[in-house]
Formats: structure tokens, sequence, C-alpha cells
């Protein structure tokens, strides 16, 4: 069959691959399974040869012959994307497929004017070990479809770009060199299937190796746990399903870490190829994210001969999972998700993963309170779930499938026929293959709870017998698909309800109408770029609404690729980026972490809000009291210690150990050793909760969990004594304002102070001036912030001290107001906006005689502008000054809505580290609930700048360079460090990233007069 019509017809989705089974690793003996490595496995990763074509149709003839020698051609890698190899182009496309615009096709058809294809050639001899034996090949992943042969004959084809293939090669191995010839297309019929929010990738992206199979071999192992009166007793089944038949004999033990162990021999008669053993545990310790105890189950396979040929060490665990009474629960308790979805991502690499990476991932999960991870959307590297089984992260394991495309406005009113898989009847063998190959690989590993039949495919008959087919196979977990939501034909197709980006408000209203099945939101709070604001509202949620359990951010990881900007350097390339069309932009980058694994700042957020133990601390008349909450389901809070840290305005003045034993899920007020009765300064008490050692995933005193009370008591004011006065300079076009260590000058003409020197050195570099705008954020972008509240960012640039309208020309001339009493100099300005109507603001600044010098910033709303981004005075220092010292919230950006993971405390940062490396450049680095600021130089010398609650942020480039670049290297060369001190800005939002607006709580009320206050000082 020729290509086009092999690669263009969905009922075709394999030719000759072998049946799919259990990922369990075998080896030659115990010593093989210590070591990871198995004589019975031959890695063909490394340099293959390569010929790249632009289409199938202009690929090589005949190359995979025997006799046409292939060796002179490029050499390329495998593992690897042959995009980041030097050939085609990375494309990303998120719901739009990618040949949109290139090629009008239907579903199915591929496009013919172009279609990358790689031809890819292995020479190798068959290993001295595996001569004589049945030789087998294992491709672990290939996108999206590929042919196969082996000297020079036709072995096979498939597609299903995320699960293995694997083929019979021994009918066509000769002695000596043998050639190993694929020809892999970038897109199939399969391709329809898989239109997820990604990078469009090609070629063989993991592992290869060639495999025997010893006798007796396991060729599938099917483990099933359950657990009886009471969790008391445990049994596991095991099924076996043998090849390579002969007489020996089979040893099967399960074993915990104190070496008990139940064991069974089993004969084997030469003919019997299906087996089931079963053993008993008395009890059994179980399993969940708290404490993955896992059991080892050891097979040991002997010949004849009483050799033993085939070694198997499998970890399992004892859990249960169910839905009881409308709940989803496990081992008995309520379970919440805390989640996160995950693409196989790296800036380097792409989908291509090392263990390393995946190890990593997990361990940063953990760290940060995740208990929960979603494979979007399609099987992830079989490494993965070893590793949740063993560090403990529940899974949703998720079938290679994503059809966006076929149905964005469905709901709308297009035909429901054009989606996929939809009611087709030729599209359902090649979606329950899917489904079939992906449980068989997966099905013994314990971390996973829910099979989910793919994201974002609308519904239909299909979608349904998909779910049919998991629940055929599996009755010990849950099937789980968003798409009931859009399509409500067929409800049974999830056993839970699933939606996307679904407000609290509107949860609460569908539970309160349909109470029928468990909720969870399997993506939310979506992390693009400055985002994850209200997310707690979801967490308060789920400790509110029992239906409610719980949720996964999306996403981990940001996707983006390393390119070379035209000036030779590197920098982090999104949709666009690469030459592609069409494409989405930098929509991929929605990561907590960076595609370099460097953790966000707004992952501090996270780990407080997915945080097990609450803490609210608060004062009685006997003293200070903490409502402590466990909400572990199976860990006793006596596991970790417990300290409570007093400071006094950033400073620590004792740490003092409590014992804490509150059993899981119950709640205790316990008094706090601390007496704050004397204290005067703002006092701080923290409670934390730390690992008391180490393990897997983290290193002793690792902290879980904390919460904090601040107080601030004011000290008793010192009046300076002094002879020294104020002397003012009143002239034509200035005022200057002199102190003993100060001289400050007032511009009549410029509107504003112009200069601001403190022991002879001057600290401004510009007119401080009103700020009524922040660079917009990925959020804002996606709700038309911009566009609603373009007037403030003109507010911003060109506010002036002169009349707007000749109606103000007789009241601008009344400034400045200069007035003195005998401790101050008081001037004051007014700012008028260009905006309709003409609104003002005035700024009044009061000199005292130390050179401190208090500011105030007033508007009245009245003008019915509307609210603003931010309401702040803008400073301009010179670069010079690039270090913060500060007293608040800290360590990582804090707003109005994303501050809970932060601590109040004393912080140091330089300017630069401000910056949060989002792929878009956008308002960051922001402090909320600020007290005390000190911007200085390398010598310890700036200004300082204190108040009540500030909002502060310092930054090398103002707002408008940050919203002019499109990538960090289009900003300019850093000259100065701009200061915001604000009373507030409108919180980062997050609840998605196309329209949803900030709450209304968490934006400036502008009701009301708006009056801003703060004084600054040089250092």
């Amino acid at each position: 069959m020729i290509p086009i019509e092999k690669l263009s017809n969905p009922l075709i989705y394999q030719e000759n691959r072998m049946t799919p089974h259990s990922d369990h690793l075998f080896y030659t003996n115990k010593k093989g399974c210590i070591t990871e490595k198995s004589d019975y496995i031959y890695s063909l990763n490394g340099v293959w040869y390569g010929h790249y074509a632009k289409n199938f149709d202009t690929c090589l003839l005949g190359f995979e012959k025997a006799d046409v020698n292939c060796k002179s051609w490029d050499t390329i890698r495998v593992p690897a994307h042959i995009q980041l190899e030097g050939y085609d182009t990375p494309q990303y496309a998120n719901v739009q497929y990618p040949w949109e615009g290139h090629a009008q096709i239907t579903p199915g058809e591929i496009p013919r004017e172009f279609n990358p294809t790689m031809s890819y050639v292995k020479y190798f001899h068959v290993p001295s070990n595996m001569k004589g034996e049945s030789l087998y090949i294992s491709f672990q992943g290939v996108e999206s479809a590929f042919e196969l042969w082996l000297n020079g004959h036709y072995v096979g084809y498939s597609e299903d770009s995320f699960l293995p293939s694997e083929f019979d090669l021994t009918s066509y191995l000769i002695d000596g060199e043998n050639k190993l010839a694929l020809r892999v297309y970038k897109w199939s019929s399969g391709s329809w299937l898989e239109d997820q929010d990604f990078f469009r990738f090609s070629g063989i992206f993991r592992d290869v190796y060639l495999f025997v199979m010893p006798k007796n071999h396991v060729y599938d192992m099917m483990v099933t746990t359950s657990l009886e009166d009471g969790y008391q007793k445990a049994k596991v089944l095991i099924d076996l399903s043998l090849v390579n038949i002969s007489k020996g004999q089979i040893s099967i033990s399960l074993k915990d870490n104190q070496s008990h162990e139940d064991k069974k021999i089993i004969a084997l008669d030469g003919m019997t190829a299906d087996l089931q053993v079963a053993l008993l545990v008395d009890h059994p310790k179980l399993w969940s994210a708290e404490k993955p105890y896992l059991y080892e189950l050891v097979l040991e396979i002997e010949d004849d001969a009483q050799k033993v040929v085939e070694y198997i060490s499998e970890y399992i665990g004892f859990r249960e999972f169910q839905i009881k009474n409308g709940i989803m629960m496990l081992n008995g308790k309520r379970i919440v998700f805390k989640g996160v979805n995950r693409h196989e991502f790296t800036s380097n690499n792409g989908r291509v993963m090392t263990e390393e990476v995946i190890l990593n991932d997990l361990i940063t999960m953990k760290q940060n309170n995740i208990n929960a991870l979603r494979t979007s959307h399609y099987p992830n590297d079989s490494r993965l779930y070893r590793l949740c089984d063993r560090l403990g992260l529940y899974l949703i394991d998720e079938t290679n499938m994503e059809t966006h495309g076929t149905w964005p406005n469905l709901a709308t009113g297009e035909d429901i026929n054009d989606a996929l898989p939809g009611d087709r009847p030729e599209w359902e063998e090649a979606v329950l293959d899917r489904v079939k190959s992906l449980y068989e690989r997966d099905k013994n590993h314990t971390s996973i709870l829910m099979w989910s039949l793919g994201n974002e495919s609308f519904g239909g008959v299909n979608i349904q017998k998909m779910s049919d087919l998991y629940r055929s196979l599996d009755t010990s977990r849950l099937v789980h698909y968003e798409g009931i939501n859009f399509d409500r034909r067929y409800p049974m197709s999830s056993d839970v309800e699933s939606q996307m980006y679904t407000s609290v408000e509107k949860i609460k209203a569908f539970l309160k109408d349909h109470p029928e099945k468990p909720f969870i939101c399997c993506e939310y709070a979506h992390a693009m770029g400055n985002s994850c604001g209200a997310m707690s509202k979801y967490t308060d949620l789920s400790d509110e609404e029992p239906l409610y359990q719980g949720g996964f951010i999306w996403d981990y990881v940001d996707q983006g690729l390393m390119k070379k900007h035209r000036y030779g350097e590197f920098f982090i390339g999104y949709g666009g980026d690469f030459g592609e069309r069409p494409h989405d932009g930098n929509f991929s980058g929605n990561g907590i972490v960076d595609g370099f694994r460097n953790v966000y700042p707004k992952m501090q957020e996270v780990k407080f809000n997915y945080q097990n133990i609450s803490i609210d601390i608060y004062k009685e008349t006997d003293g200070l009291k903490a409502k402590i909450t466990n909400k572990n389901l199976f860990t006793d809070l006596s596991e970790y210690s417990c300290t409570v840290l007093l400071e006094v305005d950033g400073t620590p003045k004792s740490c003092t150990d409590l014992i804490v034993a509150i059993q899981a899920l119950d709640t205790e007020i316990i008094p706090l050793p601390v007496d704050v009765t004397e204290v005067v300064g703002t006092c701080v008490v923290t409670v934390s909760f730390r690992m008391k050692r180490r393990t897997s995933w983290c290193e002793e005193g690792h902290e879980v969990a904390f919460g904090q009370w601040v107080e601030d008591t004011p000290s008793i004011t010192e009046t300076l004594e002094t002879t020294d006065s104020l002397q003012v300079i009143d002239s034509r076009y200035n005022i200057g304002v002199k102190s003993p260590h100060c001289h400050l000058i007032f511009s009549k003409l410029f509107g504003g102070l112009v200069s601001y020197k403190y022991v002879g050195n001057e600290l401004l570099e510009a007119i401080p001036k009103p700020n009524y705008w922040r660079s917009p954020l990925d959020n804002d972008y996606g709700n038309l912030m911009p566009q609603r509240y373009g007037q403030w960012k003109l507010a911003s640039m060109y506010s002036t001290h002169k009349a707007l309208d000749p109606s103000y020309e007789k009241e601008a001339l009344s400034y400045p107001k200069l007035s003195r009493t005998e401790d101050q100099v008081r001037i004051e300005f007014r700012y008028y906006m260009p905006t309709k109507p003409i609104a003002w603001c005035d700024v009044v600044y009061e000199v005292e005689i130390s050179g401190k010098v208090n500011v105030t910033m007033r508007y009245d709303p009245v003008m019915a502008l509307g609210d603003m981004p931010e309401f702040a005075m803008m400073f301009k220092l010179n670069a010079d000054y690039d270090y913060v010292d500060w007293l608040g919230l800290g360590p990582e950006e804090t707003y109005a809505d994303k501050y809970k993971g932060a601590k109040y405390g004393r912080y140091k940062k330089s300017v630069k580290d401000f910056m949060a490396n989002y792929m878009l450049p956008q308002e960051c680095g922001n402090i909320h609930r600020l007290s005390r600021a000190q911007v200085l130089d390398y010598r310890g010398r700036g200004l300082m700048f204190e108040g009540d609650q500030l909002s502060f942020s310092a930054l090398p480039y103002s707002p408008h360079e940050l919203e002019n670049a499109q990538h960090s290297y289009e900003l300019p060369p850093v000259h100065y460090t701009y200061v915001r001190v604000a009373l507030g800005q409108m919180g980062v939002a997050g609840d998605d990233s196309w329209g949803a607006r900030t709450h209304e709580e968490f934006l400036i009320p502008v009701t009301k007069p708006l009056e801003l206050r703060f004084s600054f000082i040089g250092v």
C-alpha cells in the first residue's frame, strides 16, 4: 500500500505490532536487577543514519533494501525530535491543527503538500549473548507514525506516538551486520487524535532497544490487590502469561522491608502458558501519597536444569480507591487532589526525557505539597510511574487523545458530527486500541487512581466505548473524562464530574443542582506568566464542600525552546519564533517552573495553598493561641517537628519547640509559648512544621506548613532636639529646601521634586510622578485589561502640572502651594491626567528637619474613571542602587490576590533578581504589605521608604519598557532602578488567561477617595 492510503486511513493504525503487555522489567538474575542491567536487553540509542524529506512523496525510495548502503547519509541522534536536530521546524499550536491555512483536509486526511519525513537506518550486529534466540525490538515512543524494515523485509507499521510499539525481528535476521530501517512520518490519521496543546515534533523521541525472551518468559503480568476485614488483611492476585514455555518452576514471593514474606513455588509443566497465584498478607501497610509503602514482588523463573533464567522485581502497594456515598475515598478517607498537569518537556530537548529530569520534577512537586499529577494529555515515559509509586503521587493516567480543533464551537451550534472520535465508526478501533495499550502497559502501578479517556475530545459513543473498555479491564480504578461537560448524551463516560476553569461560584451552583458525582477541576488556576491569583478560593472550597475534591493546576512546566537570536545569544523561544505559521504565541508558557526547572515565584503560593496543615494564630487576653487542623489523611502531626519563632522588626528574638500530636483530620487549639505583651515594633510569630528526618524527596528540616501572626505596636516617637531649622529658598522657578543633611529642589517650571541630595549625593534621576499603570500580564492581555484600562497608561505617561483645558488654567497656576511650620515645609503639586473627563491627582511633600520627606498622594474618584491597575508614585534612581533590604512579605513576589504563601520578615535581594523570567516580559517583583524598604548601592547608601502596608517594587525597567518587549533579550540595557511605592496594585488573576478578570475584591477600590501615604529619606 502506498503511504498516502495507509497514513490517511483511520482503520490502519498498526500492522504486525506485538500484543501490548505490562511494563515490568526482567533480568538475567538478581544481580542484574540490582545493577539495573539486563542481558536480555540491548539499547539502540545513540547515533543513527538519517535522510530528511519535506514530504513523503519526495523521500528516498528503496533505501530499506539490504543492498543499499546508507552510511554516507547524515547522522542523527536517537532519541531526539528531528526538529531539534536541524530538520523541519518546531511548531507550537494549541487548539488549531498545525496544517490549518496550508491544507484544506477532512479528518483522517493528511496534508499532501507537506509531511516531513525522516528515513532512519541503524546497522547492528546481534550481541553474542542474544544469538540463536528470537529477537524483538521495542520503540517506546515515535511521533506520529512509522514503517519498519529489517534487511529489506517489511516488518510492520504503528501509530500512537506515546506508547510502545514492539515487533518480532526473528524471521529477517542474518549473520553479521543487520540493517534496520524506519520511515517516520510527521502526520498520519493518528495526528487527528493528537491535537494537544504543545509543540509539534516528530521522530524517535523515546528509547529503542532489542530484547530476547528467555525460557518461561513472563510476557505479561497483572497484579491485583484487594483489602478485607477493615484493611486488616490483603490479597495479591498475580496473573502471568508465559511464552517460550518449558518445564521448570517459578518462585513468587512478596516481601516488606522487615524481610517478612509470603512465598509460593509453582512447578511448570511445559504446556501451561497462563498462571494465577494468590498471596496473603496480614495487617498490610497501606499505600498513599503521604505514606507510599511498597512491597517487593519477586519472581524467579528456573528452567528444567534448576537454573534461574529470569528475575523480576516489581514494587506494589495496597490501597483501595472507590466512590462511596458520592465521595472519592482512598483507604476509607475522603481524598483531595492537590494536583498539577504535566507535559513532558524541557527547553533543551523537547519531549525527550531523562530519568534525572523526571525524578527532579516529582521531587519538586512533593517538596511543594503537590500530591497528584495528570499526565496531560498522553501516556508519559514509563519511568515516571515507578517513581510516582515510590515517592507517593496520585496519578490520572491519560489516553493519548485530544481532538480540540474539530469541535471548538459545537456548543454554539456547529454540527456535532464534526467532532472526533464522536459517533464515527471508522475511528472506534483506533481509540479503543489506545485504551488497551495504555491499560496493559501501566496496569500494575499503584499510583494510578484514574484512567482518563483523553482531553478535550467532545463526546459521543466512541468515548463511551472507551470508558466501558477501561471498566471491563479494571474495577480497582475510576474512569475520568472532562468532555461530558460539553456533551451530556453519555454522562456515564466519566465516574467523576470533571470541569476546566469553572469559577468557584459556578462550582457551588453546579453541585447544588447536580450532587450525583464527586467533582474535580482537571485543569484550573491557569499559571500563565505572573498568575495563580485567588487560587486559595479553590483550595478553601475543598474544605467547605465535600463533593469538591480538588484540582490540577495548568500546568507544571513552560514549553519554550532554546534558540539563538540574530546576535548569537540564546533565549527561550515560543510560538512564532521559529518561523512557523500558524502558531499560538506564548500560550505554552503556563508553568510553575520554567523549561530548565527553575521554580517560578508563584510556586510559593502553590505550596501554601496545598499544605496539609492549617495554622490560624490569634490573640486572646491570656496570650496567643493557634488553631491547628491536620488535613493529612493518615499522618499524625507528631511525625513532624514544630517550632514557634518570634521576630520583632525582622530580628529573631526566640525560637521554641512545640510538641503537637494532632491525629489525622482533627483540629486542636494550642497555646503558644511566646509572650508578646511587652513587644514594641512589628511583632511576627511564625508556627512552622518541618520534616523530622530525611526522605526520598527532601532533607531533614524541610518545611511542609506554616502560619503567621503579625501585629504592629507603635514605638514612642522621640522629638529631635536641634537648634537647626529648615531653610526655604523660594525663587522664580524653583523652591529649595535645606536641612543639615539634605538639599531638595522643587521645580515650579517642570512641576515636581527635581533634586534630593542626601549628604551631598543626588538620589533622583527624574521627578517622581504618579503612576497608575503596570506592564500587562498574560492574564491582563487575555481579559483585555490594556484596552479597558488604556487611559491609565496615558495618565501615567503624560500627566502634567499644566492645565489640559482652559478651564483649569487659573487653578493650575496656583500650584505649587508652599507653606511651612516650625518643623516642616509643605509643598503641594497637582497633576492633570489626559483622560475623559480630565482628572487630577494631588501630591504633597512634607519635608522634616532630618531630611525625611512625607508624601501624600490623593485622588478623588468622583471623576468616574473607574478602577485602575495601580495607585503609586514612581521614582527613577540610578542603576547603581541595585539592592533592596526590606521588611514585609517575601521572599518571592506578592500581590493582593497572591500573598498567602509569603512570610512577613526581613529580606534582601538584588534589583535584577526581582525580575521573574517569564517567557513574556511582564509585571513582576511586587512586594505586598511592605513596612520598610531600603534601595541601596554597594556602599549601603541610597533611599529608605516607609509606610503602612504599602505595595512596593524596585525593578531595572519601567512598566512601559517591560510592556514593549516580547522577549527578555528585547529589554534595553539597564540604566536605572525604577521604584514604585503604591497604595496597592490590582491582583494578578489566574482563573484562566483568556477572559477571567481579577476578582472584584482584589481591585483598587475607587468608590471613595484614594490616599497614599509614605515617607522616604536618604541613608
